[in-house]
């Protein structure tokens, strides 16, 4: 959900400040109280990927926060090997403790989006990267745009992105899968919005790296 390496010096986002231990645990405890409802959406999001349920597939979960997206890949893939990034050390910390059960099947990279060489700290390529709630917190066309030439540049031939955010407020989900295909990505499609609320899952094939 927040990115940033942490030999940087902690600082707040926005009203948030992702590297209080305090502030975490606290935005935490309220926002689990919605996980019941993001659960069914998220594994809608996850039946998408078109693996055998005992693949052996490397997944990324970009922007982990406290783990919920990548809990739901463990559940689908009983053989995932999943690796969650965040900038925020202590939502890795509750991810770890959350998913304790998995911790054979799991890896974690501290690293900030917003540095170029983050994608030489998470590992890969991977076969799926999943991200939940995470790429709008960017802001910016071009840290966007640039997250999602990364992403694909992770991803294997033909591996696949899924995405579930909140792309209508950061130019709305049309311009998102624009942005998208400038990445270099393919089949680009949303397969869900939210009626009520500015929500869609958008899902992409990794194609052609764009520099």
């Amino acid at each position: 959900m927040r990115l940033m390496d942490n030999s940087v010096e902690s600082k707040s986002i926005g009203d948030h400040d992702w590297h209080s231990k305090q502030y975490v645990d606290d935005w935490i405890s309220r926002d689990v109280t919605r996980d019941d409802e993001r659960r069914p959406i998220l594994r809608q999001m996850i039946e998408a990927a078109p693996y055998a349920r005992d693949a052996d597939i490397a997944v990324l979960d970009v922007g982990a926060g406290y783990g919920i997206v990548a809990e739901e890949v463990l559940i689908a893939f009983p053989r995932a090997r999943v690796t969650l990034q965040d900038y925020s050390l202590p939502m890795l910390d509750h991810s770890r403790n959350r998913l304790a059960r998995y911790a054979d099947r799991l890896s974690f990279a501290v690293a900030d989006f917003h540095d170029d060489d983050w994608p030489a700290k998470v590992g890969g390529p991977f076969e799926l990267i999943v991200s939940g709630l995470a790429v709008h917190n960017l802001h910016t066309q071009a840290a966007i745009t640039a997250a999602y030439r990364a992403i694909n540049g992770l991803l294997k031939p033909g591996g696949i992105f899924l995405d579930y955010d909140l792309a209508i407020v950061r130019g709305g989900i049309d311009t998102h899968l624009d942005w998208m295909r400038g990445a270099g990505f393919e089949g680009v499609r949303c397969t869900w919005k939210d009626d009520k609320a500015p929500f869609a899952i958008m899902t992409a094939v990794g194609g052609a790296t764009t520099k």
